[in-house]
Parts: C-alpha cells; sequence; structure tokens
C-alpha cells in the first residue's frame, strides 16, 4: 500500500506499508478455548462457594454473618409497658422482626428452643414539641419510640446481648396524631427492626 500527497504543485511520495502492518492477528484479541475455559470454571467454583456458604447459614446477601451452628430463630412478642399504650404497635413491631430475619437469613422459626431468641420491651411511646415556630407554637412534633431488646444465642454466647433502642419520626404539628400515626409506626418500626438485625447478625 503506498501514501502520497500533493503539495506546492508537486506530488511527494512516501513509504509504502504493507497490510500486516496495520492488522493484529485473531491471538491478540481472543483468549484461547483452554484459557476461555478456565475462566467460566473459575466463575463456576466462586458461584457454588457462595451458594454453599448462603445454605450453610454462614453468609447472606443481605450481609447477614451468622454462626453456621445457628439454625432456627424465635420472636416473643413484644410486650408493651409505655406510659401510652398503642394498641397495634406490639403485634407490628414482633411481625416486622419476623419478616426480617425470614427474608435476610436461612434461619428456620420454630417455637422451641431456639438458637436465636429474641424478647423485647416498649417501654416509652410519647410525642413532643420539637420545632417552635413564631408565637412560641410548636410547628413540628416528635414521635418517640424507645424498646428493650434481648438476644439470646445458644449457639453463639458472645453475640447475646441486651440492648435499648430508641427511634423518632417527626410531623407537621398542624396534622393530629390519629391522622399520620399508622405512617409514623410503620417508618419507626423499619428502624427499630433494621437496628435490631444488625446488632444481632452484621456486628462484624
Amino acid at each position: 500500500m503506498h501514501f502520497s500527497f500533493f503539495k506546492n504543485g508537486r506530488t511527494h511520495f512516501t513509504k509504502s506499508f504493507s497490510e500486516k502492518n496495520f492488522f493484529f492477528s485473531e491471538k491478540d484479541f481472543f483468549f484461547s478455548e483452554k484459557n476461555f475455559a478456565v475462566c467460566i470454571s473459575v466463575i463456576i467454583t466462586s458461584i457454588s462457594l457462595l451458594i454453599f456458604q448462603s445454605c450453610s447459614g454462614g453468609y447472606s446477601f443481605t450481609g447477614a454473618s451468622i454462626n453456621a451452628e445457628t439454625k432456627t430463630f424465635h420472636v416473643d412478642n413484644f410486650i408493651n409497658r409505655a406510659n401510652i399504650v398503642q394498641p397495634i404497635l406490639s403485634s407490628e413491631l414482633t411481625y416486622a422482626l419476623i419478616n426480617k430475619i425470614r427474608s435476610g437469613t436461612n434461619l428456620t422459626e420454630t417455637d422451641d428452643e431456639a438458637d436465636a431468641y429474641f424478647s423485647g420491651t416498649i417501654i416509652a411511646y410519647n410525642v413532643s414539641p420539637t420545632a417552635i415556630s413564631a408565637g412560641d407554637k410548636a410547628a413540628k412534633n416528635r414521635l418517640t419510640v424507645t424498646i428493650n431488646v434481648k438476644y439470646v444465642n445458644r449457639t453463639d454466647r458472645k453475640s447475646s446481648f441486651e440492648t435499648r433502642f430508641t427511634r423518632y419520626k417527626d410531623y407537621d404539628a398542624t396534622l393530629s396524631l390519629s391522622s399520620v400515626e399508622q405512617s409514623l409506626i410503620q417508618e419507626i418500626n423499619e428502624e427499630l427492626v433494621d437496628d435490631i438485625f444488625t446488632k444481632a447478625f452484621v456486628n462484624w
């Protein structure tokens, strides 16, 4: 292949190149069948190990790290001992924790002596002003829930604990608590359950 260019009325000759100077062979771009097979084998092996660890209870895709000997769990109904007893709070908090453990681990729920056992008490449920507007009127109110949770792991005693957890949500003071209470409870419960789950199963 020859290259030339035109300048000042004259044609100037340039060096010629063969096509092989411009193209690489296929082996420069592709793995051999042998290398390809090795890569596939490594990928399959890695995936198999993850599945095995997940099934054995040692790993979960939610980030939970659980002793392989821990197979079962049980959550007692939360006892409500707050000054203000909200009728649905106890049952919704209990079910939220059960569902979180079901979806986030490979543990099996049982009513017998479970390897991982949860019990809890609602010790505070109150509303207080949190932001004051002009005229010393509350612009925002805060719903606060505090619970005490006891966790016993019979196969891994070091991971057992008894801890208080508190979460709150603010809402516009022009709204009545009854009009927003259900949604606030749901949001607070989700955060409390995440705290309990993290403490029990993701606390490295």
